[in-house]
């Protein structure tokens, strides 16, 4: 039974999008999803290509010798995260979708799990404008289309940075990957993404010592993406169990096992967890002490994170006697408690744009390796390398035997305040809603800023409905803001013909 059947217009949209939360399409799995738009498509006598990376494009002809053609973009992959305690299995289960209200607008969400409605609203607007145009719904006179769905967007970019320059042809790129109704966004962040691989050294401990195992779980956090939701100051639950564990090595005696924390470089993490040693006599003390060190923490989260969580727990059934050497303990609990993080500088001319930041993604512990997975954007990619530099600085001082890998380097889109397309794009706004359309630029990778430099000559924007808390489990898009952008571009494509 359909949950969002009479959601809202357009009402091909929300049967679109109703179909793609039942489909698989975690990044580097989107060939289900692919299949479904590309037989749809041909369903409706539309030529498709798909190119040797597995990017789509769906060739919507133009009419009367008409020349111009438009390229609409969206990617077909979405973050997968869920709560802890959620089973819930990406590669088969659907979304459990749910509708909530908020000061009286309707909201869609999952239930404990990302939505992907990044980018999973592009894409039903593709199909959602497929369909009217062959229904002959769309009154678009006779202005072709490229419409191009691109894969790993999630993962680097890696749709775009290997798109084959042959797939589309056009003057004008609309992206609808943007997540604000009322502004549109004409450049982004470029990023740098880098794996620090760390030979694991360790001892076993002495069973004789009246020594337990404890575990330490930071939780109740929002988490969202790491570029559009950094300038929020929510808390990175790897930097606040680093704090917490540097402290605890300060004050104790304590030998840690294990670390670990977040999925993807480009969410902030929501929870971390780590295993370690401690004297038996000393956990009621550690206990306090942590409770004491969580009430001064939290007044840098008040109002932001207010569920920020840190609990102890003793493991009664933990055999793993493997620990840390002191070295690799004490060198990387300094460097998750010294990484810097967060937005670290503004952008001077554009107002409360974060200008650099990085983010701490992922901790894991292996048998061999310790792995942390760090992110660099800034809108310069001089101040990119800067601060990548400094952050393997700083891992080069532990002297540890460290493997570095760049997983992923991007550009950034320089924005163009004159530009053809935001001219038409401003005038189409202000028409439709009668006030002016907000310009910016974001903190966050786009595969404009790829595709730009592909594309040189290639004019390109940004829009989108309002999604909030995009990569994260509280991800929700706006249902009127769906109908709002649906009429804006329609407006927009009927400037352009």
């Amino acid at each position: 039974m359909s949950k969002l059947k009479g959601l809202g217009e357009p009402s091909e949209f929300w049967e679109y999008f109703e179909q793609l939360t039942k489909i698989p399409r975690c990044s580097e799995h989107e060939e289900k999803v692919r299949a479904f738009i590309k037989e749809e498509a041909e369903r409706l006598n539309f030529e498709t290509k798909v190119d040797t990376t597995g990017n789509l494009v769906i060739r919507v002809p133009a009419k009367q010798n008409q020349l111009e053609k438009v390229i609409l973009q969206c990617h077909m992959d979405m973050v997968c995260e869920k709560n802890e305690g959620i089973s819930h299995d990406f590669s088969k289960d659907p979304l459990e979708l749910k509708i909530i209200e908020i000061d009286n607008d309707k909201w869609v969400a999952a239930e404990g799990t990302t939505l992907g409605a990044d980018n999973g609203v592009g894409i039903a607007y593709l199909l959602t404008l497929m369909k009217k145009i062959y229904d002959g719904e769309s009154n678009l006179g006779s202005l072709g289309f490229d419409l191009l769905f691109t894969v790993d967007e999630e993962m680097g970019l890696r749709g775009a940075f290997k798109i084959d320059t042959d797939l589309i042809a056009g003057r004008y790129l609309i992206n609808l990957d943007a997540e604000d109704e009322d502004s549109v966004t004409i450049g982004c962040a470029g990023g740098r993404v880098t794996f620090f691989h760390i030979k694991k050294e360790t001892i076993t401990i002495d069973k004789n010592k009246n020594l337990i195992p404890i575990r330490i779980f930071v939780s109740g956090l929002s988490g969202g993406h790491s570029g559009a939701d950094i300038h929020l100051g929510r808390g990175n639950a790897l930097k606040i169990i680093g704090e917490v564990l540097w402290k605890l090595n300060e004050e104790f005696v304590i030998q840690v096992s294990s670390i670990r924390g977040g999925n993807r470089t480009n969410a902030i993490p929501r929870e971390a967890s780590a295993i370690l040693y401690v004297n038996k006599e000393e956990l009621s003390k550690i206990g306090k002490f942590i409770s004491d060190l969580v009430s001064k923490i939290k007044v840098l989260f008040d109002g932001i994170d207010p569920d920020m969580n840190v609990s102890i727990q003793p493991l009664e059934n933990f055999n793993d006697m493997e620990v840390f050497t002191k070295k690799i303990q004490d060198n990387i609990l300094n460097l998750i408690y010294t990484l810097p993080n967060g937005p670290l500088s503004m952008h001077p001319k554009i107002k409360d744009l974060v200008f650099t930041s990085s983010n701490l993604g992922v901790i894991r512990t292996g048998e061999e390796k310790i792995e942390i997975k760090l992110s660099q954007r800034s809108l310069s990619e001089y101040y990119k390398i800067i601060i990548w530099e400094k952050a393997v600085s700083l891992f080069k001082l532990t002297g540890l035997e460290i493997n570095i890998i760049t997983d992923s380097d991007y550009p950034g889109w320089q924005p163009n305040f004159d530009s053809n397309l935001l001219k038409l794009t401003e005038d189409a706004f202000k028409e439709q809603f009668k006030k002016d359309i907000e310009v910016k630029a974001i903190h966050a990778g786009l595969e404009c800023g790829i595709l730009k430099k592909k594309f040189p000559d290639m004019e390109m924007i940004s829009i989108g409905p309002d999604v909030i808390s995009a990569h994260s489990p509280d991800e929700r898009v706006s249902v009127k803001s769906v109908e709002k952008i649906w009429s804006f571009l329609i407006a927009l494509l009927k400037n352009l013909n």
